[in-house]
């Protein structure tokens, strides 16, 4: 039986990733120390991540996990480090339909991402 080219692998990673993300959560809830969770919450057309897709920030700024990279994920980036400050939840739509300078946003489709304090 074929799973296809590197499922196996991926998917070991995957989950790794996964748990390093909840057990540095854990930790910075029992330490008392800020983190912020993204979450890809909705996914429409062809899009980098999928729903369930994380990534935990810190408050320097440097993070685990990946909602797909490039410029979406800098402006989720953004806007978590303004939850890591304020506390607020939000949801940051990341479009990646309309053509810009560079190749960055090829995919085509819309993510919808939820942005939450998770911990301190």
């Amino acid at each position: 039986m074929s799973i296809g080219c590197g499922s196996a692998s991926h998917l070991r990673v995957r989950v790794a990733m996964s748990l390093d993300l909840y057990r540095e959560i854990i930790e910075a809830q029992q330490a008392g120390e800020p983190r912020v969770l993204a979450t890809v919450s909705s996914a429409l057309g062809s899009t980098p991540r999928k729903p369930g897709a994380s990534m935990l920030l810190r408050p320097d700024g440097s993070f685990i996990g990946t909602i797909g990279g490039g410029c979406g994920e800098a402006e989720v980036w953004q806007e978590a480090m303004e939850t890591m400050a304020d506390g607020q939840p939000r949801t940051v739509v990341v479009d990646l339909t309309e053509p810009t300078d560079g190749d960055d946003k090829i995919c085509g489709g819309v993510m919808r991402v939820f942005v939450e304090r998770v911990a301190g």
